[in-house]
C-alpha cells in the first residue's frame, strides 16, 4: 500500500512515498480507500519532531494526517454499521495515541491509500461534497464544535474569534453564527470579506492590539474569546469579568495565561481527541455541511507524492483553506 510518511524527523524533505503492508478490517472495523487527506498544523508538528522525545524507542515510519475522506471498501466481520461498501465517508484520525502506560504509540495517520478504523470513527461524507472538500472537515470542525460545546453560550452571547480567516477560525465563525451568537472576528484587509461571509457581525483588524479593537466594540468585554491565532494572555483584556478564554492549541503558545482570580475568567483548552470516535458529533458536522452552514475550503489539491511541497506551502503561511493530498 502507498503511504506518505517519514523515518526521521526534520523539514518537509523527510516526507517520502512509502510502501507499507496493506491493512484489513477486523471485527468492529471498516476500511476506507482514502482519496484525500488534508494537511494540518498537527501534521507539520509530527514531521518536525515535536513528539520526538515521547516517541523515542517507538519504531517508525510515522505517517501524518488527522483528516481523511474516501469510500468504504471493506467491512470487518461482525461489524455493526449502517455503512455499505462504496459509501463516500470521512474520518478524523489520530496518528499518535497515548497508551495505558502513559507513553505514545505510533498508530498511523491519514496519508495512506487504505485506512482501517473502528466503525464509530467513520461517517458518511456530506452529500454533494467531493472527497477533497470532505477531507477538510473532520478535525477542524470537531475542534470548533468541541469549543462551542464547552462554552455552552446562550443565543445572543458575544464571542470573539481571533484567527478567523484560517480554516479552524472560519469554521468557528460559521458555527457560532449558526448558533445565533454575536461574533466579532479579526482579519487582514484581504480577508475581511471572507470573514464577513462566514457570519461575523463585526470585523476588526488583526494584530497585537486586537484586544483593544474588540473592546472598542464591546467596552465591557465579550462573553468569550477563542484564541486560534496564539495571541496569548493579552486577549484576557477583551474578556468580560466571569467570561471565558479558549486557547485552541498548546504547542508553541506564547506563555501562560495568568488570570486575576477576582475577575473570575475561565480558561478552556479543547482537546479534539476527546471527540475521536464520537460518530454523533462527526455526523453533526456532516449535517451542518449538507445544510450549507459549513463551507469547506480547499486551497489546492496536490498528488500525495507532492506532500513535501504541500508542507512547505503550509509552513510559508498565508494559505486560506486547506491543502489536500490526493491518493
Amino acid at each position: 500500500m502507498r503511504a506518505v510518511g517519514l523515518n526521521e524527523f526534520g523539514g518537509p524533505e523527510v516526507l517520502q512515498v512509502l510502501d507499507l503492508p496493506e491493512p484489513h478490517a477486523g471485527p468492529g472495523e471498516v476500511r476506507m480507500r482514502v482519496r484525500a487527506a488534508a494537511v494540518n498544523p498537527s501534521d507539520t508538528l509530527l514531521r518536525s519532531g515535536v513528539h520526538a522525545n515521547a516517541l523515542a524507542g517507538v519504531p517508525g515510519p510515522y505517517v501524518p494526517g488527522m483528516d481523511a475522506a474516501g469510500v468504504v471498501d471493506e467491512i470487518g466481520p461482525g461489524t455493526r454499521t449502517d455503512l455499505s461498501i462504496g459509501d463516500p465517508v470521512m474520518a478524523m484520525v489520530l496518528p499518535v495515541t497515548p497508551t495505558a502506560e502513559g507513553t505514545l504509540e505510533n498508530s498511523g495517520g491519514g496519508y495512506v491509500e487504505h485506512l482501517v478504523l473502528p466503525a464509530d470513527w467513520v461517517v458518511r461524507a456530506p452529500a454533494g461534497v467531493g472527497h477533497e472538500s470532505a477531507a477538510t472537515l473532520p478535525m477542524n470542525s470537531l475542534t470548533a464544535l468541541l469549543a462551542l460545546d464547552q462554552l455552552a453560550l446562550a443565543p445572543g452571547s458575544t464571542l470573539a474569534v481571533v484567527g478567523a480567516a484560517g480554516t479552524l477560525g472560519s469554521y468557528l465563525v460559521q458555527m457560532a453564527s449558526h448558533a445565533r451568537l454575536t461574533v466579532i472576528a479579526d482579519a487582514a484587509p484581504a480577508d475581511e470579506a471572507l470573514v464577513r461571509e462566514s457570519g461575523a457581525s463585526h470585523v476588526v483588524a488583526r494584530g497585537p492590539e486586537v484586544a483593544d479593537r474588540i473592546l472598542a466594540h464591546f467596552p465591557g468585554g465579550v462573553d468569550a474569546v477563542v484564541d486560534v491565532a496564539l495571541v496569548g494572555p493579552r486577549l484576557l483584556d477583551a474578556v468580560r469579568d466571569g467570561g471565558t478564554l479558549v486557547r485552541i492549541r498548546q504547542s508553541g503558545e506564547p506563555g501562560g495565561y495568568e488570570v486575576d482570580s477576582s475577575r473570575g475568567i475561565r480558561i478552556l483548552t479543547p482537546f479534539v481527541p476527546d471527540y475521536a470516535g464520537r460518530a454523533d458529533k462527526l455526523d453533526e458536522i456532516r449535517r451542518l455541511a449538507e445544510s450549507g452552514v459549513l463551507i469547506p475550503r480547499v486551497a489546492k489539491s496536490l498528488p500525495a507524492a507532492d506532500a513535501p511541497d504541500a508542507h512547505r506551502r503550509f509552513e510559508a503561511g498565508g494559505v486560506r483553506g486547506r491543502l489536500v493530498l490526493t491518493f
